[in-house]
């Protein structure tokens, strides 16, 4: 049985510290009618309703701008992963900024509490930081130390108020009070851009990273299949495509925090082609397309739509459910 795909469309980037990825989705669906292919009218979506009209408010969180928003904005993303999949449809997930992958996991473990979630998070940056130790105070830059439970305390270089922990603490407990994954079940590729706290935890919770230029010289495949072999023990797999992972003097500079020397589109599709083959992958995310920062016209939305349009029909015919 071929597998149901529900698009989750999440216009929401207050978690960012640049706007414009609340326009990500929509240029995304431009470049699809650019190229005159009827993908977003293949598949039904959920519109998750957004906070975007927060960003006139001040801000009473300094390192963790506006908390309780994305607090907000993620339960209810949470809310509709979990339903989707409860209706038994693969929730591909398109989101603005990338706060929105604490939702997103925190909905797959609310679905299934008793199954082991593996990560693969593609971007260029690691997102483990906590308002204890965040240099923006940009949630972004958090979803996955919410998602570990990890404040990192070791690093702490910001006091934060009890009203910021209150909402942190929420934020961690969105689907379940215990933590969504164990360290050894989280897998970065294309990580390049990283404060020193963050390397701090990277190395002493052993989390694995594999560099464009491991993947270069070793071999695609051969890195991709290794990281699925240290996911063997999960039952479910999440993938999380930042589309920063890529090269942005390759591609554009149209994301919200572009770094080069990433990976180029061939290399992206590649990968997310081996993990979905595995048939564990629950979901898949893709974010922080920024169009108003975009020097190449809608370079960017367009690249991640024909990625897109090549890894659907894998997802398709991978039926996991």
């Amino acid at each position: 049985m071929k597998r149901s795909i529900r698009l989750i469309k999440n216009r929401s980037d207050i978690g960012a510290g640049t706007r414009g990825a609340d326009m990500g989705i929509d240029a995304i669906e431009v470049a699809a009618i650019n190229k005159g292919s009827e993908y977003f009218n293949n598949f039904p979506f959920t519109d998750v309703e957004t906070h975007n009209e927060t960003i006139y408010n001040k801000d009473r969180n300094s390192f963790a701008k506006r908390i309780e928003h994305v607090f907000q904005q993620c339960r209810r993303v949470a809310t509709t992963v979990e339903n989707t999949l409860l209706d038994q449809c693969f929730p591909l997930v398109l989101s603005g900024d990338h706060s929105s992958a604490l939702g997103t996991i925190s909905g797959i473990k609310a679905a299934y509490p008793q199954k082991t979630l593996g990560i693969i998070w593609i971007d260029a940056h690691a997102d483990l930081h906590s308002p204890y130790t965040s240099p923006s105070g940009n949630i972004h830059g958090m979803p996955l130390a919410a998602a570990l439970s990890n404040d990192n305390l070791a690093c702490q270089i910001n006091k934060i108020k009890k009203e910021t922990l209150l909402c942190w603490n929420n934020l961690k407990t969105i689907g379940t009070e215990l933590p969504k994954l164990k360290p050894e079940h989280l897998i970065y590729f294309g990580v390049r851009d990283t404060e020193e706290a963050e390397d701090i935890l990277i190395e002493s919770l052993g989390i694995k990273n594999y560099k464009v230029e491991e993947i270069r010289f070793r071999g695609l495949e051969i890195c991709v299949n290794e990281a699925l072999e240290k996911l063997s023990d999960c039952e479910l797999i999440y993938i999380s495509f930042d589309v920063d992972s890529m090269d942005c003097d390759l591609i554009s500079f149209g994301t919200g925090t572009p770094v080069a020397k990433g990976f180029d589109q061939k290399e992206i599709a590649a990968i997310i082609e081996i993990i979905v083959k595995s048939k564990k992958v629950v979901s898949l995310e893709v974010v922080e397309v920024n169009p108003l920062l975009d020097n190449k016209g809608n370079k960017m939305a367009e690249t991640a739509f024909e990625i897109l349009e090549q890894i659907t029909p894998i997802i398709v015919e991978s039926d996991k459910m």
